[in-house]
C-alpha cells in the first residue's frame, strides 16, 4: 500500500487499487480497513511509529537538537516518504478530518519527541521552565521540514550543523522574552 501511495497519490488511489496490489479481494481490504482514509492513517501511523526513534540525551541542547536533526533527516530519506508527506499535506489542506487523523499519527508523536528535547533542556538549566514550548517546538522542527519538502537544496553535515547552531541560540533567546 505505501508504495502504491507514493506512485499515485492519496486521491488517486483506491481501496480496489490496494486489493489488486496485494492480490486480494476487495472485500479483505474493507474487512482490516472501512475507508480509505482509516488504511491511510494506520500505515502511515505504522510508518511512523517505526521510523521515529527515541532522540538520544547527549548531554547538551546542542547535541540533542542535533540528534533530534538527524532523525527527522533520517525518516525522510526514501524518496517515497517524502512524495507521500507532499501529497499528505497537500490533500490534508482539502479535508480536514484527513488533516485530523493525520495530526495524531504524523504531527503529535515529532513534536512529543521535540518536547523532550526541551524539557531535558530545561531540566538541565540551558533553557528557561518559562520558555515558549510551542514556538520553540515550532523552531526546532519546522526549518529542517522545510528544507526537505520544500526546497530541491540539500540538507548535509554542514547545513544541519548551521542548522543546530541557530536553533540553539533561537532557543536560547526564547528564554529572553519570558519572565
Amino acid at each position: 500500500m505505501f508504495d502504491l501511495l507514493a506512485e499515485t497519490g492519496y486521491a488517486r488511489m483506491s481501496m480496489d487499487a490496494v486489493a489488486r496490489r496485494a492480490r486480494v479481494g476487495k472485500a479483505a481490504v474493507y474487512r482490516r480497513w472501512p475507508s480509505k482514509q482509516a488504511m491511510l492513517v494506520d500505515v502511515v501511523g505504522a510508518v511512523m511509529r517505526n521510523n521515529l526513534p527515541r532522540v538520544p540525551d547527549t548531554g547538551s541542547l546542542a547535541g540533542d537538537v542535533r540528534g533530534f536533526l538527524n532523525v527527522i533527516v533520517a525518516q525522510t530519506a526514501d524518496p517515497r516518504v517524502r512524495r507521500i508527506a507532499l501529497d499528505l499535506l497537500v490533500e490534508s489542506t482539502r479535508a480536514s478530518d484527513l488533516a485530523a487523523a493525520l495530526h495524531g499519527v504524523v504531527t503529535e508523536p515529532r513534536r512529543a519527541a521535540g518536547a523532550e528535547v526541551l524539557s531535558r533542556a530545561i531540566d538541565r538549566g540551558e533553557l528557561s521552565p518559562n520558555l515558549d514550548r510551542e514556538l520553540g517546538l515550532d523552531l526546532l522542527i519546522s526549518p529542517v521540514l522545510t528544507r526537505l519538502f520544500a526546497t530541491a537544496d540539500q540538507v548535509n553535515e554542514t547545513y544541519l550543523t548551521q542548522l543546530t547552531a541557530a536553533i540553539v541560540s533561537g532557543l536560547k533567546t526564547l528564554n529572553l522574552f519570558h519572565p
